[in-house]
């Protein structure tokens, strides 16, 4: 394989990794990066959704005990299947809503001007929940994600359907949402985990099953390295943000958000960025 471009997947998947997470959505950065090292293209389209499986095996990685106990539990434990249920729940709207309107959305939203107020207003809802958050501090219902109800999940899948938007975010979407909705940040952000593993992988094998004829047995390297490298930096991500939360709001996101939405309207301005899909 070709060293730079070699170089040029790890950097996709440094990117991924860092900020699949995190509130500032990766879609963006992903964009921004693979512009700026020149990677572009039908197989960087889908290069990008595929590594999203090495930050999800991440997340997998970090919970593997409580996923394993999920799993055997299943057929006899009511905790573990109303957890399973609460996943399913919510990983339903935005898989339908994904399925009914992904053509639409891609044709009239990934563009400068919807991205960047993307960006902008989810900083700005970000910025408002985490008001609301202080002024009514312990008022939260759900202190843990095992009681969250079947509405409840239902409602932060339905928050999730936002980040269906480019720029604003599947994580900031869920977390958010979830704080609205009543859960406190530790099981807002950790729901938002779980609720990724499904919701990911599905975009992922969906993704690389339309694309399967534009894709060769030479392209397998690249997809693992970058999901190596997504792999690596998403487990770091997640450990450095369960230890952030505990000491932290979200409002720096909220205004490095906004940053990065005037970015994206310098650059397609100038035209150093392509902000197209």
């Amino acid at each position: 394989m070709d060293i730079i471009l070699a170089l040029k997947a790890i950097i996709m998947g440094l990117v991924e990794g860092f900020t699949e997470f995190l509130p500032i959505s990766s879609t963006g950065h992903l964009i921004l990066a693979g512009s700026l090292i020149n990677f572009t293209g039908e197989v960087a389209k889908v290069f990008e959704i595929a590594i999203q499986a090495g930050a999800i095996f991440a997340v997998m990685w970090e919970y593997r005990a409580r996923i394993g106990t999920v799993l055997g539990g299943l057929g006899s434990d009511p905790r573990q299947q109303k957890f399973a249920l609460n996943l399913v729940v919510a990983f339903l709207p935005a898989a339908v809503l994904g399925l009914l309107f992904s053509k639409a959305i891609k044709a009239h939203l990934f563009a400068p001007a919807p991205v960047a107020f993307a960006f902008i207003i989810g900083a700005l809802v970000i910025l408002w929940a985490e008001r609301r958050h202080k002024v009514v501090a312990g008022a939260h219902r759900i202190e843990t994600v095992d009681d969250m109800s079947m509405v409840d999940a239902l409602k932060v899948g339905c928050a999730q359907c936002f980040a269906l938007i480019p720029g604003t975010s599947r994580s900031g979407a869920t977390i958010i949402g979830g704080m609205l909705f009543g859960l406190s940040r530790k099981a807002a952000t950790e729901f938002s985990f779980f609720l990724a593993i499904p919701t990911l992988l599905a975009a992922t094998v969906y993704s690389v099953f339309k694309a399967r004829h534009e894709l060769h047995t030479t392209d397998l390297p690249l997809f693992l390295i970058g999901g190596l490298a997504a792999f690596v930096s998403a487990f770091l991500c997640v450990r450095w943000l369960l230890r952030f939360i505990s000491t932290h709001d979200f409002t720096g996101f909220a205004w490095y958000r906004i940053v990065f939405g005037i970015l994206i309207l310098v650059t397609a301005h100038f035209g150093w960025v392509i902000w197209a899909d």
